[in-house]
């Protein structure tokens, strides 16, 4: 029932939500960010298709499954109503592009940051730039999201673990009562939404991932 509620409050609320934005089309679109710093923000492109074709399979929402990034610094960003980050590596902000995150943040934008096992602390540090005042919360598996389509109640999934041992986390940034930044740490579900023959891994764990990220999605746009 939950899917089939998910479904049908999608459809209806994606033509609202891009009213507000300056989409090129009516379809719903990611956009990878691009960062400074001399992390990988480019690794594995084919993981937003991916999961954009799996989304379009599963529920009636209109998707442009075609792989974008976009710099913070062009007005290009304001087109995307969701930000997709991930990489290995350093992370680096100007002021002026925290204050240009920020300003997308603040206009309804959203950002899903998964850390790849590489940069953890340099999205932490560079984050606190673009909310000074806010630290990333950690969000306990009864929030909403992680069962506002495909039951999560047990939190994100593991898909990489490196026999590390940790216990999948996320966290988050709130602009009022919404969610704007997205993060999970010590699990890697973007990695699951790459073609099965990327990373090798077992379908059912390209399954969870997938269904976590339309979660993320779904998410994102009703709220």
């Amino acid at each position: 029932m939950k899917a089939i509620l998910a479904i049908i409050v999608c459809s209806i609320t994606l033509s609202s939500f891009c009213d507000g934005w300056a989409q090129k089309s009516s379809a719903f679109r990611i956009a990878r960010l691009k960062y400074d710093g001399g992390g990988d923000w480019y690794n594995d492109p084919l993981e937003e298709p991916t999961l954009l074709q799996f989304v379009r399979s599963h529920t009636n929402i209109e998707v442009d499954p075609n792989y974008y990034y976009v710099d913070i610094m062009s007005d290009d960003i304001f087109t995307y109503p969701f930000l997709f980050m991930t990489g290995h590596g350093n992370i680096r902000f100007t002021d002026e592009q925290a204050n240009r995150l920020r300003q997308y943040l603040d206009n309804g934008g959203f950002l899903y940051a998964d850390d790849d096992y590489g940069m953890d602390g340099a999205f932490r540090r560079e984050i606190r730039k673009v909310f000074p005042g806010d630290s990333l919360v950690e969000l306990p598996y009864s929030y909403g999201l992680y069962d506002c389509v495909y039951d999560f109640s047990h939190g994100p999934p593991k898909i990489q673990d490196w026999e590390d041992g940790k216990l999948p986390k996320a966290y988050g940034i709130f602009i009022g009562k919404r969610l704007a930044v997205y993060y999970t740490t010590e699990c890697n579900p973007s990695d699951g939404w790459d073609p099965p023959e990327v990373h090798g891994d077992p379908e059912p764990k390209r399954l969870e991932a997938l269904e976590f990220g339309t979660n993320i999605v779904y998410w994102a746009l009703t709220h």
